[in-house]
């Protein structure tokens, strides 16, 4: 009689096999940075319950863990607590995630780390998981700082969506660093808070020099779209005739819905990515390109109609003429607008298309 043995399953999500298990003790997970992405990583996190205790989270601005608490409703109490400081984080919590605005928040934040990791030294492991979009060189002074003290490691994990996707936890991960601690991260992170984890390996500035490089793709791509879609505009076909173009030939959901945007002046930043990350995210990948003489002309382009529609609405808001209080890093096609004659941000405006019969 014959026994066949019984394979498990690949999950194609996952590069990696699942952790050993069970764990010596329950792992506690933190979570610094309730920014427009961090509030919805925390709040998926805290919803899917990866483990058994709470997840501990801290911001500067205390309303926006309160906000969290709130949202979760009459049971928030089992699935998150509001830590105090920094410092309670970095003692208390064996994998601590971070999602911060600039590399400037970051290097503040790892010192902090740093300074309560000196005064009170890891007794266990310690995973540092930085999600936050930074600069290559960063991670390496990060994991520099990190790997002095006893059991600590930090892995580098910056995520490809928008808040949209943030939302759904359909976020694409992608990891470097040390092979155990991103394995244990993984599972921590898919499916709760998103749909698919990248390993490119133990260098940890990897991951972030990929998350420049593909956002530098999105970046060129909606920068080409508003360029076409104002060239529509003034050639008299009109920017919709684009719109339904992308939406039969190109029928990627992120192009449409930034087409979308473009072709209706929906510029919220509130509900889409904001200006200011477009123009930090150009700023990186500029850099990026001259460290490593790769010219990229379409981002040099993007990162001037970035500018010139943040100025535009500079303008708007001291006159208070302004539409939405943030902007979308759609509005970058107000920058192809201005060039080309026409208003940036109204396109009933423009000369409208006149169909013959």
């Amino acid at each position: 009689m014959s026994t066949q043995l019984s394979i498990p399953i690949h999950n194609p999500a996952l590069p990696y096999s699942r952790p050993p298990t069970p764990q010596p003790h329950p792992l506690q997970v933190g979570f610094y940075g309730l920014g427009s992405m961090g509030y919805l990583m925390a709040r998926n996190l805290a919803n899917h319950k990866p483990t058994s205790l709470p997840l501990l989270i801290f911001n500067r601005t205390p309303a926006k863990c309160a906000k969290l608490v709130q949202e979760l409703g009459s049971e928030a109490e089992g699935k998150v607590r509001i830590a105090q400081s920094a410092e309670q984080l970095a003692i208390e919590c064996d994998v601590i995630i971070t999602s911060l605005a600039n590399d400037e928040a970051v290097k503040s934040v790892y010192a902090e780390f740093a300074r309560v990791l000196t005064q009170t030294p890891p007794t266990r492991n310690k995973i540092f998981v930085e999600t936050s979009m930074i600069y290559p060189n960063l991670a390496g002074e990060l994991d520099t700082l990190i790997s002095q003290f006893p059991h600590s490691h930090l892995i580098t994990c910056p995520v490809f969506g928008a808040p949209p996707a943030a939302d759904k936890s359909e976020l694409v991960i992608v990891m470097s660093g040390d092979c155990r601690s991103k394995k244990e991260v993984a599972y921590l992170l898919v499916p709760a808070v998103g749909r698919k984890a990248v390993d490119l390996g133990g260098n940890v500035e990897k991951a972030p020099t990929l998350k420049l490089i593909g956002n530098s793709i999105i970046l060129g791509c909606v920068e080409v779209l508003a360029e076409a879609q104002t060239l529509a505009e003034k050639s008299g076909i009109g920017a919709e005739a684009v719109h339904n173009f992308v939406k039969d030939i190109l029928p990627a959901g992120p192009l449409i819905g930034y087409s979308e945007k473009m072709v209706y002046d929906l510029f919220d930043g509130t509900k889409g990515f904001a200006i200011a990350g477009g123009i930090k995210n150009a700023s990186l990948v500029r850099s990026l390109t001259s460290e490593h003489s790769a010219p990229m002309p379409v981002i040099d382009t993007a990162y001037q109609h970035l500018l010139t529609a943040r100025a535009l609405h500079a303008g708007q808001v001291t006159r208070g003429t302004q539409q939405f209080d943030t902007l979308d890093w759609s509005a970058i096609i107000a920058g192809a607008r201005v060039a080309a004659g026409l208003d940036g941000f109204d396109n009933e405006r423009h000369a409208k298309v006149q169909k013959e019969n």
